[in-house]
């Protein structure tokens, strides 16, 4: 199988330039070198990905039905709108889990105006991540707010995409039209990071 001409030949497909799909199903391609290929609506059903670097693949909308994607690498991978019905996958599938607890209360941070924002996540928020470690949550209470080197600095902040959005210290903020769908990793809700310094580096 050459794996390089199907994926080319994908990717005249996906931009309308002739090509054909990527049928790889049942294909064998454990331990195989994804990273940042476009199989975006390719057949990987049945498909042997385990041990797969993945990382940065762009498989949104793929199906990956009976995928075998145990030890495999996720990481920054696009899973928007896949199949991925009783996909095989293991502790060891990187970003696959979800990155935030599943269940209780926790603190997160996020980075808003250049400063960082501490969040209380209650237990009864609703909460997901995609194949990063960006979490979003429906709702959040605001613990405090400090600069990079952990000074206070000041009672509110505004959200960096939505300047009607405020973060005030020991108010909770909700978002009514959370996407439920981990996938999306950038559609509506709190981001936030589980760490303080990822918050910091997080442009």
């Amino acid at each position: 199988m050459d794996l390089k001409k199907i994926l080319d030949e994908h990717l005249l497909w996906l931009n309308g330039k002739g090509g054909s799909r990527a049928d790889l199903c049942r294909a064998n391609l454990r331990n195989a070198d994804l990273r940042d290929a476009d199989l975006s609506d390719a057949n990987l059903s049945d498909a042997n990905l385990f041990g797969a670097n993945l990382r940065g693949a762009n498989l949104s909308n793929a199906d990956l039905r009976d995928a075998d994607l145990r030890n495999a690498d996720l990481r920054r991978a696009d899973l928007c709108g896949a199949s991925i019905d009783q996909m095989m996958w293991n502790i060891y599938t990187v970003f696959y889990p979800l990155q935030c607890p599943e269940s209780g209360s926790y603190i997160g941070y996020k980075k808003a105006s250049g400063l960082v924002v501490e969040l209380e996540i209650p237990a009864d928020a609703r909460r997901s991540s995609a194949t990063s470690r960006k979490c979003r949550a429906s709702k959040a209470k605001v613990l405090s707010i400090t600069d990079i080197n952990g000074n206070p600095a000041g009672g509110q902040v505004k959200s960096n995409y939505d300047p009607n959005f405020v973060y005030a210290i020991g108010e909770t903020v909700e978002v009514t039209d959370f996407d439920d769908n981990r996938w999306n990793e950038c559609s509506t809700g709190i981001h936030h990071f589980i760490t303080r310094a990822e918050a910091v580096i997080y442009e």
